[in-house]
C-alpha cells in the first residue's frame, strides 16, 4: 500500500478533492508464518524497533504483534514529556541520543509528532536542593547535556502563577532548567512510526496475543499466539508493564517490578503555563497542554499491580501537591485520569539485549521513562535484533548487570514518575 506523503500542498489538493486522497496510515496485517524477526508489543518501542530495523538495518520481514491496538498501552498513558536530564554518562548519552532522535523525528517520518521544546525546570525548595542541584547541572554539562540553574526571579519569570508569597508551603529558592526538553504528542508518535515501519514492508498485527514461546533445542524459535504458531529467526519483547509476564512464559525470571503509574488531565483553560514544572520533593510535575488542559503526574502506586487505573490516594497527593505550588489551579475542573503499567528495575535504568535464552532478546525496565526513551529504545534494539551484538549506547545496560553489580542508579535522575 503507498502511503500518502503529508505536505501544504497535499492538503491543498485533498481540499479540492473532498479529501479522497488518503489511504489508511499503516497497513492491518494477517500474520505469515514466519518472519526474519518478531517483535512483541506494539507501543511506541515496538514500532520504533521495527521501524529501524527497515531503515536503518533494511530488514523488512519483521511482525510486530500487538495484543491490543496500536498505542492502546503505556504509549497513549503517559504524559508526552521528553528530557535528557540524567546525572550518568551512560544514561546521558543515551537518553540525549533519544532527544536528538525526537528533535527530526517529523521529518524523518513525514508525521507531525507536535514536538514542543518549552523547558523543564526542576525546582529547589532547599539549600540542600541547590547544592544537588549545582551538581547536577555540572554533570550534565560534563556529559554535553544543556543545563542551567535558575535564580528565584528567573523560576517566577518562567512560571508566574506559581506560589511565591512568604506564605508558600513549599518557598522556592531557584531550580534547573532543561531547555531542551519539552513535550511530544504521544499518540502522534506512535501513528508515525507504525506509518513509516508499515510503508517500509513491516507487518504490523493488531489484537495478536502471544500466549507461549515455542522452543527447539533450548533456543526460541518462534511464538504461540491466538493466530497460531509463528516462526521467528530472532524475537525480540517490548511488552513494558507486561515483560515480566512474558520472561515467565519464556522460562526466566526478570528483576522488574509492574506498578501502576497515574495521571490526569483538567479542563482546557487559557495559556498560563509556557513550561514543565516538576518539585521531586512534592512529587508532582504539570504542564499544559496545546489543548490547554494541565497535564498533571506525580509518583508510582507503590504496590504491585496490573490495574491501570491507579488509587485515589495517590492521585490525591499528586494534585495536592500541584495545588501547593499553583494556588489558583483549585478552581479547575479535573477532565480525565488514567494509569500506565510500568516496569520499574531497582537500579531505574533499562534492560536492552540478550536474555539467558538463545533467540530472545528484550527491551525493558524503562520504568517511568519509557516515553522518552522511545526512539533510543528502538534504534539500539534494531541494532541488537538485527547484528546480535549490543549497540555501544545499549552496552551498559545489559541483563548481566544484575549479576556483575554494576548498577547505574538512576532513582534520582528519573525525576518522579515520567
Amino acid at each position: 500500500m503507498r502511503h500518502s506523503t503529508y505536505s501544504a500542498w497535499s492538503l491543498l489538493r485533498g481540499a479540492v478533492s473532498g479529501h479522497s486522497q488518503w489511504t489508511p496510515a499503516w497497513r492491518d496485517a494477517r500474520p505469515k508464518t514466519a518472519y526474519d524477526v518478531i517483535i512483541v508489543g506494539g507501543g511506541g518501542h515496538g514500532l520504533a524497533t521495527a521501524y529501524y530495523l527497515a531503515k536503518n538495518h533494511g530488514l523488512t520481514n519483521v511482525a510486530v504483534l500487538e495484543k491490543g491496538w496500536i498505542g492502546g498501552g503505556n504509549t497513549g498513558r503517559n504524559t508526552t514529556i521528553v528530557r535528557s536530564n540524567y546525572l550518568y554518562p551512560e544514561s546521558a548519552r543515551l537518553y540525549d541520543f533519544s532527544l536528538k532522535l525526537y528533535e527530526n523525528l517529523s521529518q524523518a517520518l513525514n508525521f507531525n509528532i507536535m514536538l514542543s521544546q518549552r523547558g523543564l525546570i526542576v525546582l529547589a525548595h532547599s539549600r540542600h536542593d541547590l547544592e544537588n542541584m549545582s551538581r547536577w547541572a555540572n554533570a550534565m554539562r560534563m556529559n554535553s547535556v544543556d543545563a542551567d540553574l535558575l535564580k528565584r526571579d528567573q523560576v517566577h519569570a518562567l512560571a508566574p502563577d506559581l506560589d511565591m508569597s512568604k506564605r508558600a508551603r513549599f518557598p522556592i529558592l531557584g531550580g534547573l532548567i532543561q531547555g531542551r526538553a519539552g513535550t511530544a504528542r504521544h499518540d502522534a508518535v506512535a501513528w508515525g512510526y507504525a506509518r513509516g515501519a508499515s510503508a517500509l514492508g513491516v507487518d504490523i498485527i493488531q489484537n495478536c496475543e502471544v500466549r507461549g514461546f515455542v522452543k527447539d533445542n533450548g533456543s526460541i524459535t518462534g511464538v504461540d499466539t491466538n493466530f497460531g504458531k509463528i516462526r521467528g529467526g530472532r524475537i525480540g519483547i517490548a511488552a513494558a508493564g507486561h515483560s515480566s509476564v512474558l520472561a515467565k512464559l519464556a522460562g526466566f525470571r526478570l528483576p522488574v517490578t509492574s506498578y501502576a503509574l497515574q495521571a490526569m488531565v483538567s479542563e482546557p483553560v487559557k495559556r498560563m503555563l509556557d513550561t514543565v514544572v516538576l518539585s521531586s520533593a512534592i512529587g508532582s510535575y504539570v504542564s499544559q497542554s496545546d489543548k490547554g488542559e494541565m497535564v498533571i503526574g506525580g509518583g508510582l502506586d507503590l504496590f504491585a499491580s496490573y490495574a491501570q487505573r491507579g488509587s485515589f490516594s495517590v492521585m490525591q497527593d499528586t494534585i495536592a501537591g500541584v495545588l501547593a505550588l499553583f494556588p489558583a489551579f483549585s478552581r479547575l475542573p479535573l477532565l480525565r485520569q488514567w494509569a500506565g503499567i510500568v516496569d520499574v528495575v531497582r537500579d531505574s535504568s533499562p534492560i536492552i539485549g540478550a536474555t539467558p535464552l538463545d533467540n530472545l532478546y528484550i527491551n525493558c525496565g524503562w520504568g517511568t521513562g519509557g516515553f522518552k526513551a522511545i526512539p533510543v529504545g528502538g534504534w539500539t534494539f534494531a541494532h541488537v535484533l538485527a547484528t546480535g551484538k549490543n549497540h555501544e549506547l545499549a552496552q551498559p545496560f545489559q541483563l548481566a548487570r544484575f549479576h556483575t553489580g554494576r548498577l547505574i542508579d538512576e532513582a534520582a535522575g528519573a525525576g518522579i514518575a515520567h
